[in-house]
């Protein structure tokens, strides 16, 4: 939607607009509920040669794309996420570069982005509040990719306080300034400040918000979007070394990720369903009980994929027992699930080597056909009975 130009930035392409009015209008033809998200990942060239998300000049430029599309679009799409996985966005891509611009800033250029990130997101937020929320009655948030933590040994201290430690940085990084006051976690600020004081910078390598924008963007969000996939166990690891060479995101948190060897999966996705339902509760617990939209889950297969995935629905299926326990014991406000994805597709760094999707894709033909998976017909039938029609 973002049109590149030389000099200037213009959001008005009319097949552009033509294409998300037809997805738009045909979805709510058919019963189906939009939940748009404005960015994901998708710069335009145009903005990274300016800088991209380590420049501030991006808060402007995304708040005007974000009220074009709330101008365009609001009058039907009632529900909104701003920013795609900003917490991924930041390390991976102008953190460690693996995704575009794929230049990496160790030490620095996650947090600068991240910074520009959140005020972005805040400044589109105010705009649907001031100028459009009365009219369209809409919600808007940001989703955020949170793996659950445990320590990998219970009895340890270290451990316990390595996944507090962690948390701070993978969990509430994003969300205590949005959900909270405005303001990073204190366990983040002490952390940095004390490995860039090591490495001889003379201030933190994390920006510090203004009280002005910590006003602005305290309570920028309508509703709580998690996008979960698998745990890890945490343990504690001292950054002994120090120095420029020791510079980075994850070198700051001083601890190491690692998954149970019993665990099943593929790739980075091992398969833990009982995480999801202790993250649901952790955010219920330390952000005031939050509507909670579910806004990405689900379970890849290797290329070429087999379409009697009955093994994937499975852990679907234990998932959803999960979440159950989630919404009737422990009480978790969620009210949106969505599986990730409708259909197999580009998977950033893994290419189309992983299948998320409940239809088969083939991409080596030119019209693409699609052919439901297993998992899909299942799935189906949970939406149909709103639920799981009974044990296997």
């Amino acid at each position: 939607m973002w049109k590149e130009q030389k000099k200037a930035l213009s959001f008005t392409t009319d097949k552009g607009i033509d294409y998300y009015n037809k997805i738009i209008d045909d979805l709510l033809t058919n019963g189906i509920t939009p939940i748009v998200t404005i960015y994901h990942f998708d710069l335009p060239q145009a903005l990274e040669d300016q800088g991209g998300w380590l420049s501030e000049a991006i808060i402007e430029d995304f708040d005007r794309y974000a009220r074009f599309c709330f101008s365009t679009f609001g009058d039907r799409v009632k529900q909104w996420i701003t920013i795609n996985e900003p917490n991924i966005l930041a390390v991976l891509a102008y953190e460690v570069g693996r995704f575009a611009p794929g230049i990496p800033h160790l030490g620095t250029g996650g947090y600068r982005a991240a910074h520009n990130l959140i005020k972005a997101h805040a400044r589109a937020w105010h705009s649907y509040d001031s100028l459009f929320r009365k009219e369209q009655k809409g919600m808007v948030s940001l989703s955020l990719f949170l793996v659950w933590l445990e320590p990998g040994n219970p009895n340890s201290v270290p451990d316990q306080e390595a996944v507090k430690k962690a948390s701070a940085f993978a969990l509430d990084f994003f969300a205590k300034p949005i959900f909270i006051d405005g303001d990073y976690p204190e366990l983040v600020k002490s952390q940095i400040a004390s490995m860039s004081k090591k490495q001889g910078y003379p201030s933190s390598r994390l920006p510090e918000f203004t009280e002005e924008e910590k006003k602005m963007i305290k309570g920028t969000a309508d509703f709580f979007a998690v996008q979960y996939y698998t745990t890890r166990f945490i343990k504690n690891q001292e950054n002994k070394k120090g120095g420029l060479g020791e510079l980075g995101f994850w070198q700051d948190m001083e601890v190491d990720y690692f998954p149970d060897p019993s665990w099943k999966g593929v790739e980075w996705v091992y398969v833990v369903p009982w995480g999801i339902r202790k993250l649901l509760k952790y955010i219920k617990d330390t952000y005031n009980n939050p509507v909670i939209y579910i806004t990405e889950n689900g379970f890849p297969q290797r290329d070429p994929p087999s379409l009697d995935d009955t093994q994937r629905w499975e852990y679907f299926r234990q998932t959803f027992q999960e979440l159950f326990k989630a919404i009737h014991v422990d009480k978790v406000n969620l009210q949106v699930y969505c599986a990730w994805s409708l259909l197999d597709n580009f998977e950033w760094c893994d290419g189309y080597n992983l299948r998320f999707g409940l239809f088969h894709v083939d991409f080596e033909d030119p019209a693409r056909p699609r052919v439901p998976y297993t998992s899909a017909k299942e799935y189906a039938k949970v939406i149909r009975s709103n639920g799981l029609e009974g044990p296997p």
